[in-house]
C-alpha cells in the first residue's frame, strides 16, 4: 500500500457498527482524486464494503497529522477542496504533540453543528435557557462548536471570554443563566471561588452544567462534586479538533454514548484486557461528515470502556485517560482519572497534579494536593485499598499549583 505508515490492527472488536460504510465508501471514492493525503495512504486500496476490508485500511494518529503538517506547511495535506472553499481555521489543543491545524467548510461546519444538537439534545438544552460559555475562545474547535450549535438552536448565547473568574460568577448570576459550558476544572475552580464571596451557587439559576475538554466529567467523584456545588445535573461530552463531537451524553450519567450515525468506531485491546468484558482500550475513531479533512481509522489514544447497551455503544465512564498517560505502578496499571476519582473523594475542590517517573522497568507516581496532611493520607489509603499499589501524595499550600480554565494538564511525565 503505497506509502502507509501504520500496522494493520487486529479485527475490529464486535461492538463496532457497520451499516454505515457504504456512506463511508462513497466518501472515499469522492475525495481520493483530490485529497493528497488519503491518496498516498490509501491508494490502489479496495473501498470498504464490509467489516473485513474496512480492517484492512492502515490505522492512522496524530502522529501521521503531524508529519504530513511539517511536510506540507501551514494546513497539511488533508485537503479535499481548494483552499479557498475553507471558511474555518482551528487548531488542536496540543496535547499529543505540536498543535495541528484543522480547516472546515461551510458544509463540514454545520455537520460539526450537527454532531453538538445530539449533545445539547441529551442535556434538554431549549430556547427556553440562557447559556453561558466561561471559555477564552482561542482557536480551539470545541468552544466554539458549541456556542454555535446553540446559537443555532436559538438559545441565548452569553460569551464568557476575556472575563475574570469573579466577572464571570457574577453574569451568570445577575443575567440569571441557566446552563453552563466549561471544562470539569474550571467549573470546580468557579466553585471555589463562590465559596471563597459567598456566593452560594446550588442556589443559583444554573440546572444544566456541560463539561467538554477534557476527561473528568465522567468521573463520578468529580461529578458529584459538580453536581453539589452548582446544584445543577451534569453532561459529559467527548470529541476531538481532528475528530468531530463522536461522544453524546449518558442521561443516567454512565459515561457518554458514542454518536454513531457520524462515526464508525472500533477499540484495540491495552495490555491484554478483554473488550468484550469490559476491558479498558484505546478508541479508534472514523468520521463521516467531514468528507473536506477527514481522519479515517484515527488513533485518538483516549482510553475507554465500551459496552454494547440496547440503547447503543456505551464508552462507561467516559474518557478515561490517555494511552501515553498510563503508569505500570508496581505491576498494577493506573490512569489519572482512578487517582482524579480518590483526590474528589476526599479532598472537595482541591487543585492536584500527577508527576511519573520511570525507575528502572517501573513508574514511580507522586501526587501533590493543595490540602491538608490528612487528605493526603485518605487519599493514598484509598488508592492503596482499591488498587493494591502504594503512591505518595504530599500536601502542597494552595496556590502553588497551576489552575486551569481550558483543557488541565495535571499529568507531568517525566519517564522521556
Amino acid at each position: 500500500m503505497p506509502g502507509a505508515q501504520a500496522t494493520l490492527a487486529p479485527p475490529p472488536a464486535a461492538l463496532g457498527r457497520w451499516d454505515e460504510l457504504p456512506r463511508l465508501a462513497a466518501m472515499l471514492d469522492a475525495i481520493l482524486p483530490r485529497n493528497r493525503f488519503w491518496n498516498f495512504r490509501l491508494g490502489g486500496t479496495p473501498l470498504p464494503s464490509g467489516p473485513d476490508q474496512f480492517a484492512r485500511l492502515p490505522l492512522s494518529s496524530n502522529r501521521d497529522l503531524s508529519r504530513d503538517l511539517t511536510a506540507n506547511p501551514p494546513y497539511g495535506s488533508n485537503l479535499s477542496e481548494p483552499l479557498h472553499a475553507y471558511c474555518r481555521f482551528h487548531q488542536t489543543s496540543g496535547t499529543a504533540g505540536r498543535p495541528l491545524a484543522v480547516l472546515d467548510t461551510a458544509a463540514s461546519w454545520e455537520w460539526w453543528l450537527d454532531c453538538w444538537d445530539a449533545v445539547l439534545d441529551a442535556a434538554g438544552l431549549t430556547k427556553r435557557d440562557l447559556a453561558f460559555f466561561a471559555f477564552s475562545f482561542a482557536p480551539f474547535i470545541g468552544f466554539w462548536s458549541a456556542f454555535e450549535a446553540v446559537l443555532r438552536r436559538g438559545t441565548l448565547a452569553v460569551p464568557g471570554g476575556g472575563a475574570s473568574t469573579d466577572r464571570r460568577l457574577s453574569m451568570i448570576r445577575d443575567l440569571q443563566c441557566t446552563a453552563l459550558f466549561s471544562t470539569p476544572t474550571y467549573a470546580l475552580r468557579m466553585a471555589g471561588r463562590a465559596r471563597a464571596l459567598g456566593m452560594d451557587l446550588a442556589a443559583g439559576p444554573v440546572r444544566r452544567v456541560i463539561l467538554a475538554g477534557e476527561p473528568g466529567g465522567s468521573v463520578p467523584a468529580t461529578r458529584r462534586r459538580i453536581a453539589m456545588a452548582w446544584g445543577a445535573k451534569v453532561f459529559d461530552h467527548a470529541g476531538a479538533s481532528e475528530v468531530g463531537a463522536y461522544g453524546v451524553p449518558c442521561p443516567q450519567g454512565r459515561g457518554v454514548f458514542v454518536n454513531e450515525r457520524e462515526f464508525i468506531a472500533e477499540f484495540l485491546p491495552v495490555n491484554g484486557e478483554r473488550i468484550s468484558q469490559g476491558g479498558i482500550a484505546e478508541l479508534v475513531v472514523t468520521n463521516l461528515g467531514r468528507a473536506c479533512c477527514p481522519v479515517i481509522r484515527y488513533r485518538t489514544g483516549d482510553l475507554v470502556r465500551p459496552r454494547r447497551l440496547p440503547e447503543g455503544l456505551l464508552l462507561e465512564g467516559g474518557v478515561l485517560g490517555r494511552s501515553d498517560h498510563m503508569m505500570l505502578v508496581r505491576g498494577v496499571n493506573l490512569h489519572p482519572s482512578a487517582i482524579e476519582e480518590a483526590v474528589r473523594r476526599v479532598a472537595d475542590l482541591a487543585e492536584f497534579r500527577i508527576t511519573v517517573e520511570r525507575t528502572g522497568e517501573m513508574d514511580e507516581a507522586r501526587v501533590e494536593v493543595e490540602s491538608s496532611r490528612d487528605a493526603c493520607e485518605a487519599i493514598a489509603h484509598d488508592v492503596r485499598n482499591i488498587f493494591g499499589v502504594r503512591i505518595e501524595v504530599e500536601p502542597v499550600p494552595e496556590g502553588t499549583l497551576p489552575n486551569w480554565e481550558a483543557k488541565a494538564q495535571r499529568f507531568r511525565d517525566l519517564r522521556r
